[in-house]
């Protein structure tokens, strides 16, 4: 589930789009009247959407974006002449009186990406440090010299051991390592 971040200058006003989402089955992780403080917490999950208002007490909606950590959307919930200027700022903005329909959809469409963005992250190949690669080359040539295996061998042989024990490879290249010492 994404989490979601609301910032706005009036705690009123951020507690009841609080219990409209909340009514509407989205997880509101937390609530805060400065930019600081969404800052804060965003530092404390992974990723997930900030809605704030163009301005806060403590900074605009652009240097909050700019302080937000990688993984987060903004949401601007923002006057009609004031959303015309952010077009272009990869923000998704939300004119002013805000409707409940709207929010709603606009949200789902932006956690659909964040949806979209982890699946990609997650499919893609793990790129390993030179010390981790070299750790598996070592442990598959002690494998070949040890065990007569070919390279493949080696390398399969490793990779059933990870899956059986529930340790990534490089962790059981090391466990192959520190048997031969």
């Amino acid at each position: 589930m994404t989490n979601i971040i609301i910032a706005l200058p009036k705690l009123d006003d951020a507690k009841n789009i609080k219990n409209v989402l909340v009514r509407s089955g989205f997880r509101v992780t937390g609530i805060c009247t400065t930019g600081a403080q969404a800052i804060s917490q965003a530092d404390s999950v992974q990723d997930g959407i900030l809605i704030c208002s163009y301005k806060l007490p403590d900074m605009i909606y652009t240097e909050l974006q700019e302080c937000m950590p990688v993984g987060f959307e903004l949401l601007l919930l923002a006057s009609p002449k004031l959303v015309q200027e952010c077009y272009g700022n990869d923000i998704v903005c939300l004119s002013l009186p805000l409707k409940v329909n709207d929010l709603i959809s606009t949200l789902q469409m932006m956690m659909e990406g964040i949806r979209r963005r982890r699946r990609r992250l997650r499919n893609q190949p793990k790129v390993r440090s030179e010390e981790e690669q070299n750790t598996i080359r070592e442990a598959k040539e002690l494998l070949m010299v040890r065990n007569h295996m070919t390279e493949e061998e080696a390398h399969k042989y490793l990779q059933k051991c990870s899956m059986d024990s529930g340790t990534n490879i490089v962790e059981t290249a090391e466990m192959v390592l520190c048997m031969q010492k």
